[in-house]
């Protein structure tokens, strides 16, 4: 059994290598306190996300445009210290986070709107900047 688990574990680490080294993503080099900064955001993000999802099954509009807008629009971007951050990040990392959090805000006027089909609609908007930045870039 424990051949079995060592060669599990071994062959776990060759191809989490193998995936290392065939990523095309682009590398943004970060110094250690600001990845783990980004990489905090990016949680918060999710958790948002996650939030907001279950809000709206919920038909809690209102408060899914709240946590749309504080944590993830416009309004946030001074708690996520984003001016700072956009200075290590290439020009299309940043256009990805802008739309991002452009689509959040807008999101969370639909929201308000009360039109939980227009809502959703806009919502993937923000998912899809999510999922084209981080198909583009990593920090690690």
């Amino acid at each position: 059994m424990l051949k079995l688990i060592s060669l599990c574990v071994f062959l776990s680490s060759i191809s989490v290598f193998a995936q290392a080294e065939t990523d095309t993503r682009q590398l943004v080099k970060l110094p250690e306190m600001m990845q783990q900064h980004m990489l905090a955001n990016m949680r918060q993000h999710l958790e948002s996300l996650n939030e907001i999802l279950f809000l709206m099954s919920n038909n809690k509009l209102d408060k899914a445009a709240d946590v749309a807008e504080q944590r993830l629009g416009m309004t946030s971007l001074i708690s996520h210290n984003a001016s700072h951050m956009a200075t290590f990040m290439p020009e299309g990392m940043q256009q990805a986070g802008t739309s991002m959090h452009k689509a959040a805000s807008r999101f969370a006027l639909r929201a308000q709107e009360g039109d939980s089909s227009t809502a959703y609609k806009t919502l993937g908007e923000v998912t899809s900047a999510c999922v084209a930045c981080h198909a583009s870039y990593r920090i690690r």
